[in-house]
């Protein structure tokens, strides 16, 4: 049958990245207490496109991915790209791979468990200039205003935020990026804000966790500095990028900060 992919174009135009997206898969990751957690992915496969083909071939993706359909981790991404850009005869390769993630987590008090899920991502990009591999997490976390504390005769306004951290780890003895697992950036988010999110919570729970907000005020712009001060103390985060939200409970408007930093 006729390859119309593979014919010429003559307008002389590189393609920057083209391939799949919205493809929803089951996969399996890396769980630091079960080992593994299966969830459904969705996913965007690309390659650039030189300017003297007229297509890439769309089908291909959707078999590299069959044929590596079990973990997707920092360790099995670069093979993916490194497949996507043999098969499909191209100079550099991108992956990225969005899912929900659960963790069992108990109250404070009562001690009654529930499952959370976050938002995570892995991006993955293969190049002449090298590999490069991300992860990111998405987390829910309470706010207490430290300036509403302050100023008020008694009580203080919080509110729900979210603190998305990305992190590129520096390579190890062999050249691979080093392992970190989500479970640390989700830990990492919380302790920078004035209390956790939980999935289920008592009237126990609750009021534990409505003091440990007071008790604990910051800003918007608090949280990324404590992200950003924990991540920089951590010896194999080589690029972090952390931003965070605060969905005002008494303005008309949400607060935000954020930070990207690139280790010396």
């Amino acid at each position: 049958m006729k390859d119309i992919q593979s014919k010429a174009d003559h307008r002389q135009i590189d393609i920057d990245q083209v391939g799949v997206c919205d493809l929803r898969y089951p996969i399996v990751v890396w769980d630091r207490a079960n080992a593994k957690q299966g969830t459904v992915a969705q996913l965007e496969m690309s390659v650039n496109l030189p300017h003297h083909f007229k297509g890439t071939h769309m089908s291909r993706f959707v078999e590299l991915l069959n044929r590596h359909r079990g973990e997707v981790t920092l360790h099995t991404v670069p093979t993916i790209l490194r497949e996507m850009k043999e098969r499909l005869d191209a100079e550099s390769a991108r992956l990225e791979v969005r899912f929900p993630y659960f963790l069992e987590r108990a109250a404070p008090a009562t001690g009654q468990s529930g499952l959370m899920d976050y938002e995570c991502w892995f991006i993955g990009e293969a190049s002449a200039q090298g590999d490069d591999f991300i992860l990111g997490v998405k987390v829910p976390v309470t706010s207490l205003c430290p300036c509403s504390k302050a100023i008020s005769d008694y009580g203080a306004h919080n509110q729900r935020g979210l603190i998305t951290i990305e992190v590129r780890t520096r390579p190890d003895a062999e050249g691979r990026p080093t392992f970190m697992w989500i479970e640390e950036l989700v830990e990492v988010a919380e302790a920078s804000a004035s209390a956790p999110v939980y999935p289920l919570l008592k009237r126990a729970d609750e009021r534990f966790v409505t003091m440990q907000a007071y008790d604990n005020p910051v800003f918007v712009e608090d949280m990324v500095r404590n992200v950003a001060a924990r991540l920089q103390e951590d010896a194999r985060v080589g690029w972090f990028h952390v931003h965070a939200v605060n969905h005002e409970s008494i303005h008309n408007h949400g607060a935000f900060a954020r930070i990207r930093w690139q280790r010396p």
